[in-house]
């Protein structure tokens, strides 16, 4: 892939910038963008580069599922990515391309959306780290399950219309500590989902020059409008979010030795001898 296609203008307005600092990092919320049309986010350049992208790169399924799906009752696609792309608005499916930082272009664009965030994301989290970008392709009507992510993320909708439902990070009325611990030691992202959890949603409708900025380990669905959707999330790690994965896989582990360890402070710098400990643990192979 080596189309270039640089932006001459701020992507995220001032207005945006202000709205990302009263949220982050602990809120979900709306934001604005100005990202315009770019070739590298054309269903044919998003084709193509489906194809080029190694296997574990590329995940997509049918979009027809429950929003509390098991990971293995989710059934296989019959297309490939390719033709799940081409096809999106009438297969009834979604698509994600994972890392498209690994594809120089992609890479560009990524790293110049994410340099008008550091003056927000530094003075609050440290340094951006671990850089990756996430695009999604979803049909008319389908669902991405319950689930949710170690990133801090922001999820710019380009084409199409998008309802986000989120519920608070941390919060073990809608993800219980294990499943912090299981999924921070290998587990897959889906949760279980219960319908009563609906009576604490946050909605975040998105349509084409919106975003949400997700925080770390929020649980989420995504449901779609009546058209196909394209969105680019933008994601980068802390140290924070970091040591907030080590404190439940330090959890995980205690937990295997009988112990019912209490759920982490959502600032880990509070847990700090458990993750440094849990660091300690891993070099000297007590732990897996």
């Amino acid at each position: 892939m080596t189309a270039h296609q640089r932006i001459d203008q701020p992507v995220f307005p001032p207005a945006a910038l202000d709205g990302m600092a009263a949220l982050y990092p602990l809120r979900a919320g709306l934001l604005h963008h100005r990202l315009p049309d770019h070739m590298l986010l054309s269903l044919d350049a998003l084709a193509a580069l489906g194809e080029a992208l190694p296997a574990e790169q590329v995940e997509y399924n049918p979009g027809d599922v429950p929003i509390g799906i098991r990971p293995e009752d989710v059934p296989k696609s019959a297309l490939s990515i390719a033709e799940t792309i081409r096809t999106i608005d009438t297969n009834r499916s979604w698509a994600v391309l994972k890392n498209i930082e690994t594809v120089p272009a992609y890479r560009t664009l990524l790293m110049d959306l994410l340099a008008e965030l550091k003056p927000v994301v530094e003075p609050r989290t440290g340094a951006m780290l671990t850089p990756q970008g996430f695009i999604f392709l979803s049909s008319p009507g389908s669902i991405t399950p319950y689930h949710f992510d170690p990133e801090h993320n922001i999820l710019l909708q380009l084409r199409g219309h998008k309802v986000m439902h989120v519920w608070p990070e941390g919060d073990e009325r809608f993800a219980p500590r294990i499943e912090h611990e299981r999924y921070h030691t290998g587990g897959h992202r889906n949760l279980p989902w219960d319908e009563s959890y609906m009576a604490d949603v946050q909605q975040v409708p998105l349509g084409p020059g919106d975003a949400v900025l997700m925080p770390v380990m929020a649980p989420h669905f995504v449901a779609n409008g009546d058209a196909p959707s394209i969105s680019l999330s933008i994601t980068w790690r802390s140290e924070w979010s970091y040591r907030e994965s080590e404190a439940h896989a330090a959890n995980a582990a205690l937990r295997r030795f009988g112990l019912d360890p209490a759920m982490p402070p959502r600032w880990p710098s509070h847990a700090r001898a458990k993750t440094v400990g849990w660091r300690i643990a891993r070099k000297l192979r007590l732990v897996s």
